[in-house]
C-alpha cells in the first residue's frame, strides 16, 4: 500500500524574498545561462543549492557540495528558509499552455512525504532507466544537505477524482505562493492542515499503486541514502525522516497531465546518407515524402508533415529530416514481424515508436550502438521540434527523427507491468517547480 504523510516543509520566507526570484527549475533542467541568471535574481536563489558550480580550485573541505550545505544552512538560521508550524500536504496546482498550441491547462496534484519503497514490494513503479552519474551526483548533495529540494513527480489512479474534489476544496483560498515561470507557467501553493481531509486523502491513497513519471534519479538516491543512513543507525527506525522523500502525486485520470515527445538530433555518422537510410530500411518501413523547393513550398509541407505525423501515431510513425529539401514519415510496414526483427524485446515494448527508432532505425540502419546511445556520442535531444529541425538546418546535426508523445495511460501500464521505457521516452510537462517545498532528513 502507499503511504504517503503529511509534513512540516521548509519553505522560503515571502516576507524576506520574492518566490519568483529564488525558486527554480528541477536540476536536470538548468542550463549553464539558466544558472548565471537565476544567481543573478537574488543572493537566496536556489541554484547553489539545486545545482552548484564547480570550480577549478575546489577542495574537499571546499566544493559544490559543501557551499550547497552552507547556503541551505545559513539561509535558515537568517529566517530566509522557515519550517511551517503545523504538518501539511501541499496543494500544487499549475496552469499552463500545451507547447505547440494555444490550449490552456490546469495540472493539479499534492504534495506529501511518501515511505520509500523497494521496487520488489511492487508499491512504487519506475519506467526508465537510471545512470550513475546523475545518482553519485545527487547523493554527495543529500549527504551534505540532508536535504530534498527538489520534487518527485508520481501518478496514481482516481477515476473517480475523489482527491482531485478535496484539492479543488483547498484551492477556494487564497493560495500561499503564486508565481509565473520562465515558461509561463503558473504555480500555485496551498497548505492543506485540516486533520480529516489529510487521514481522508491517505485513506484515498492507501490501496494505490505509485508510477515515477519524472525523477528516477532522485527516487533512487533517496532508496539509497535510506539504505545508508540504516546500515550507519544498525536498525530499521519506520518514523525516521530518511525513510520517506519527497513528492508530488497526480492522479493519471485527471485533465491537466501533458506528456510531450522528446526528438532525437543524430551528428557523426560515418558515411551518412539519407537516401541510403530509406533504402536499407526499406523491407521494414514505407516512407512518405514531403518536398519543397523554396520557402513558400516548405512552410506548406511542413505543416502537412506535422498533421499527419500526428495522425499517423496509431500507425507506428516517426519523422525524418536530413536537409535533403525533403521532410519524411516512416511508417511500419503492414505485417511486419516485429518478433523476428526484434528479439529478445517484449511485445509491449515492440508497441512503442521510440523502440523501434532505436532498434531499427538507429541501431541497425545507423549502426549507432546502445553504448553509443549512453555516452551521448551520436545523439542529443529536443523537445521543440522546430528546434530539432534547425540543428539539421544549421549544419550541426546530419538527420533528426521526430516523435509522437507516448500517452499517460501506456507509461502508467508498462510500468506496472515492470517494463522499463528507453530513456528519454517521456517529457511531462511543464516541469515541478525546487524549492517550492523542503523536506528535511536531518535527524
Amino acid at each position: 500500500m502507499a503511504e504517503i504523510y503529511p509534513f512540516r516543509a521548509y519553505r522560503y520566507n515571502a516576507a524576506r524574498v520574492e518566490p519568483a526570484k529564488v525558486l527554480t527549475q528541477p536540476y536536470d533542467k538548468i542550463t549553464p545561462a539558466m544558472a548565471e541568471k537565476y544567481a543573478a535574481a537574488s543572493p537566496y536563489n536556489l541554484i547553489p543549492v539545486e545545482k552548484g558550480k564547480s570550480l577549478p580550485e575546489d577542495t574537499p573541505e571546499n566544493n559544490v557540495y559543501t557551499r550547497a550545505e552552507k547556503a541551505l544552512e545559513d539561509w535558515i538560521r537568517e529566517g530566509v528558509v522557515a519550517q511551517d508550524a503545523a504538518p501539511s500536504l501541499y496543494a500544487y496546482f499549475q496552469e499552463y499552455t500545451v507547447p505547440g498550441t494555444s490550449e490552456r491547462r490546469t495540472r493539479k496534484g499534492f504534495i506529501a512525504a511518501g515511505r520509500i519503497e523497494d521496487y520488489s514490494a511492487g508499491v512504487i513503479f519506475r519506467h526508465e532507466q537510471t545512470l550513475s552519474g546523475p545518482k553519485a551526483d545527487r547523493m554527495e548533495l543529500l549527504r551534505h544537505t540532508q536535504t530534498h529540494t527538489g520534487q518527485l513527480f508520481m501518478l496514481y489512479n482516481d477515476p473517480a477524482g475523489r482527491v482531485d474534489a478535496l484539492l479543488d476544496a483547498s484551492a477556494r483560498a487564497k493560495p500561499d505562493v503564486e508565481i509565473r515561470d520562465e515558461y509561463d507557467v503558473v504555480h500555485w501553493l496551498w497548505p492543506v492542515t485540516d486533520a480529516k481531509m489529510i487521514e481522508t486523502i491517505q485513506r484515498e491513497l492507501a490501496d494505490k499503486k505509485l508510477v515515477i513519471a519524472d525523477g528516477h534519479h532522485r527516487y533512487e538516491t533517496a532508496m539509497a541514502y535510506r539504505d545508508e543512513r540504516r546500515a550507519a543507525a544498525g536498525r530499521v527506525d519506520p518514523n525516521a525522516p530518511y525513510e520517506k522523500v519527497m513528492m508530488t502525486l497526480f492522479n493519471t485520470a485527471g485533465k491537466g497531465l501533458t506528456i510531450l515527445p522528446t526528438h532525437r538530433v543524430a551528428t557523426n555518422i560515418a558515411g551518412f546518407s539519407a537516401q541510403g537510410l530509406r533504402a536499407k530500411l526499406g523491407n521494414i518501413f514505407d516512407s512518405q515524402s514531403y518536398p519543397f523547393a523554396a520557402a513558400a513550398d516548405r512552410a506548406k509541407a511542413y505543416e502537412t508533415f506535422r498533421r499527419d505525423l500526428q495522425r499517423g501515431q496509431r500507425q507506428r510513425a516517426i519523422g525524418v529530416y536530413a536537409g535533403d529539401e525533403a521532410f519524411t514519415i516512416f511508417v511500419l510496414k503492414k505485417g511486419a514481424n516485429l518478433e523476428a526483427l526484434l528479439p529478445g524485446v517484449s511485445a509491449a515494448q515492440r508497441q512503442l515508436d521510440v523502440v523501434l527508432l532505436h532498434r531499427l532505425i538507429l541501431e541497425r540502419g545507423l549502426g549507432i550502438t546502445p553504448d553509443a546511445v549512453k555516452t551521448e556520442k551520436n545523439l542529443t535531444y529536443e523537445r521543440e521540434m522546430d528546434t530539432a529541425i534547425g540543428e539539421v538546418d544549421q549544419g550541426r546535426a546530419q538527420i533528426c527523427f521526430l516523435l509522437n508523445a507516448v500517452s499517460v495511460e501506456t507509461v502508467a501500464e508498462m510500468a506496472m507491468a515492470g517494463e522499463v521505457l528507453p530513456q528519454k521516452s517521456t517529457d511531462f510537462f511543464p516541469k515541478l517547480m525546487s524549492g517550492i517545498t523542503m523536506y528535511r532528513v536531518k535527524l
